[in-house]
């Protein structure tokens, strides 16, 4: 497993980047996981409903191949892209899931935070508040997008949305649960964990 801290880059050329990692892998090739942040950005699902983008102002709005609704990613957000061979890891999407999901509980339980995810709405979230948004696409057996942690960053942006197409959704992040840490150093614990959790990290 190769964990790379990419720092703040731009959407769209991180999404072709990540398609084209997972269009050219092959067996032997090691699976990877992506730290990074993003600048303020609103992604749309494949068949997000353009009614949950409220107002988009000045932040610009990117279609994806994800799964999902809507979403934002800005500074202060740790987003991490599992880019994981599912046959070799003994992956289903619904297993993948809950794994991530249950990355990021494994990371707030030493803090005593309680953090579940939801079969019918995928993410983390802690006394009803959305923590952690989660959107995937598989190909060619392979996942790609992934998971996108509020650590602590300006949410008033989300007002601007129904997060992941829910209407009074509110959203909540580490900073506001007394957890501390950047998002780098939030992604690399949460990687590790994450890498812990998988049943074969290796080709």
């Amino acid at each position: 497993m190769i964990t790379r801290w990419l720092g703040r880059v731009e959407y769209a050329p991180t999404l072709v980047a990540m398609q084209r990692f997972t269009d050219e892998r092959d067996a032997s090739t090691p699976d990877e996981i992506w730290l990074l942040e993003h600048p303020p950005v609103f992604t749309l699902g494949l068949a997000a409903d353009r009614a949950h983008l409220l107002a988009a102002g000045d932040i610009p709005v990117v279609q994806t191949d994800r799964g999902g609704q809507v979403t934002y990613h800005g500074p202060g957000q740790l987003v991490l892209y599992p880019l994981l061979d599912l046959r070799r890891n003994g992956l289903t999407v619904r297993s993948l899931v809950e794994t991530l999901e249950r990355s990021v509980s494994e990371l707030l339980r030493p803090h005593g935070i309680e953090a579940t995810g939801r079969r019918d709405a995928p993410g983390v979230y802690v006394g009803g508040r959305k923590l952690a948004s989660l959107g995937l696409r598989i190909r060619r057996g392979a996942s790609y997008h992934g998971l996108a942690l509020n650590v602590d960053m300006d949410l008033a942006p989300f007002s601007r949305i129904n997060p992941c197409g829910m209407a009074g959704l509110e959203v909540t992040q580490l900073a506001q649960l007394g957890v501390p840490g950047t998002p780098r150093q939030v992604g690399e614990a949460l990687a590790s964990g994450l890498a812990g959790l998988l049943p074969a990290t290796a080709p």
